[in-house]
This record gives C-alpha cells, structure tokens and sequence, in this order.
C-alpha cells in the first residue's frame, strides 16, 4: 500500500465568493440563508457542528451536535444533561460551535454565553423526536462507563416496556442549551488561499462587522 503524504492534501476553492454589501447589518439571517443553502445542496447533516467547551481546570473539549434553533440572536441544541458537555457548560456557561460544509467550501463559526432552555421548550422539542430516540434519551446514562453494549440495549428493552402503550415523558435529565451569540464568522474559500473571511462581534447590544486576513 502507498504510503499516504498528509502534508500534500490540498485542493483549491473556487465555488463562491463573500462581499460585504450583500451581507445583512445583523448575521442571524445569513446564518439561516447558509444553512437553508447546505439543505438545498444535500449536505449529509446541514445542521452538524463542532460545540467546543471548556472544561474545569481550563482544558478544551469539542464533539458533534445538532443545532436544533435560531430564535433572535441564539441558536440551541439539546443533551443530556449530566454529559460531559453539560458538566463543562454548568462551570463555564460558555461555547463556541463550528460548522464545515465542503460542499459549498463554507465554514460557519458562532460564540456565545450558554444558559438552559426553559422546561416547556424542552418537552415541546422532545415530543418531536422520533420514539426510538425519546427512549434512548431515558436509557443513556450519557458520558458514563458502559460495561458492554448488551447493557445498553438491555436497558433500553427496559425502558421500551416501561412506556410501552403509553406517551414517552422527557426525562429530568434531558433539555436544551441557547447559546446567546456574541461572535460569529462566515468563512468562504477561495483561490490561492484568498479567502473571504466576515466577523461580526455584538457590543453593547450593537453588531459591529470586519473583514479579516484569511
């Protein structure tokens, strides 16, 4: 087998460009024009991004979540909440999040304060989720030591008879997360690495807009 030369991985961006007077004052809208645009091109998951916490001692942690709301300037997915994710976000209430679609060459970045969303809003989202999923959220001791996967499936079988015939409830421990976006930056390829780069920072209740070296 060949051997693989990371360092020569490259190719060159040349689908789209990014200019100031086609942006709106305010990112939300183009946050939702982006993503709509990932749909459109069949993106595998549009709304997969890269949550990065912090946690107790200052060391980074980043997974994959699914972005799940734009309401205003925030955006929200939902965990469970005593996974690592959560623990990090109960001590430092902060989150920055990443979105890459190759497809359109296109990077999203977004940070923000974090807090809960409200009991209501959780339930009303929960109460979408397919049923095979609302009873994995009760059977998923998230982030925990798991013995082996016949535990997990076991503890689901339990939990399918559990709430079998009946509605399944959102458990204590499952909810959402907003986080109150503070910086976001849209991120374009292009040619020669001349990429376009826009940053909007909100300060004192007021979005400011850059361009930045890429």
């Amino acid at each position: 087998m060949a051997s693989l030369n990371i360092a020569e991985l490259r190719r060159s961006y040349t689908k789209s460009g990014l200019l100031e007077e086609e942006l709106p004052s305010e990112p939300v809208e183009q946050i939702r024009l982006w993503i709509r645009q990932a749909v459109e091109s069949e993106v595998l998951e549009p709304n997969a991004m890269t949550l990065s916490t912090v946690k107790e001692g200052g060391s980074p942690d980043s997974r994959m979540v699914l972005l799940k709301g734009i309401e205003g300037n925030s955006v929200s997915f939902f965990t469970n909440y005593q996974s690592e994710k959560a623990t990090d976000l109960e001590i430092c209430p902060k989150a920055s999040c990443c979105f890459w679609w190759p497809e359109l060459e296109r990077q999203l970045r977004l940070r923000g304060d974090v807090e809960r969303v409200s009991r209501k809003e959780s339930a009303e989202y929960f109460a979408t989720r397919p049923r095979e999923s609302q009873i994995g959220a009760w059977a998923s001791d998230q982030s925990k030591l798991l013995q082996s996967r016949n535990e997990l499936i076991q503890k689901f079988s339990e939990f399918e008879e559990k709430f079998s015939g009946s509605e399944v409830p959102v458990p204590d421990h499952w909810g959402g997360y907003r986080i109150k976006l503070i910086e976001v930056e849209f991120w374009q390829g292009r040619p020669g690495r001349l990429h376009d780069r826009i940053r909007y920072h909100k300060k004192d209740n007021q979005w400011n807009r850059f361009r930045l070296f890429p």
